[in-house]
């Protein structure tokens, strides 16, 4: 390897350091409670070294979530060879859930702390409504597959109240395991069948009768 690719390493090395410890201040502090002076002290860097990276801030936290976004995404995109849309819903669930328990961290930051202005304000949003990049435009347009091809009930003909309560439900199941998968309290069913009971019950309830 020469000193160019060499240096290109170290450099996204450091940089994926500094999401790491970007994205656990977030999730233990929230957006306001941190600066890049704390983010700098907890990968062990200067303030100026953090800046070489992110500019601010506002554009680290907006490259955490648009990195993690990509992330799940491009987890889910294998499952587009899968021909009958209502088969790839079955796996899109415990591609989803598996997603949230192998990255707990991002998941949170994702989807388990408040939206942010400066996100919702940003007049691009990388990668929305491309499905490689977009896990609920993934979603969405095979739901509209499976609508389009008579699979659901006549009343469920909303692509977007479709997913949005597909994605509910799993959502509910991983949001759950990463909060209190350790609580005895709970006589915990195993996650593969929790996952596939709900989808299996959903789309019971969607789907036209046999």
């Amino acid at each position: 390897m020469g000193v160019k690719e060499r240096r290109e390493r170290e450099k996204l090395e450091t940089r994926e350091r500094i999401l790491d410890a970007a994205r656990e201040l977030f999730m233990a502090e929230g957006y306001e409670g941190v600066s890049m002076r704390k983010i700098a002290d907890k990968v062990e860097y200067s303030p100026t070294a953090i800046y070489v990276h992110f500019q601010d801030k506002d554009q680290l936290f907006r490259e955490i979530c648009h990195e993690d976004f990509r992330r799940l995404a491009q987890s889910l995109i294998g499952l587009a060879q899968i021909a009958d849309p209502v088969e790839r819903l079955k796996k899109i669930a415990p591609a989803y859930v598996e997603f949230g328990r192998k990255h707990p961290n991002h998941y949170r930051t994702m989807f388990m702390t408040p939206h942010l202005p400066i996100l919702e304000l940003d007049p691009v949003l990388e990668g929305k409504g491309n499905p490689e990049e977009d896990a609920y435009e993934f979603l969405r347009a095979t739901v509209e597959e499976a609508i389009k091809a008579g699979a659901f009930r006549d009343e469920f003909n909303d692509p977007d109240l479709v997913a949005q309560t597909l994605w509910a439900g799993v959502h509910g199941v991983i949001s759950l395991q990463i909060a209190k998968s350790e609580d005895n309290w709970v006589p915990w069913r195993p996650l593969k069948k929790r996952v596939e009971v709900m989808i299996d019950t959903q789309l019971h309830g969607l789907l036209r009768g046999k």
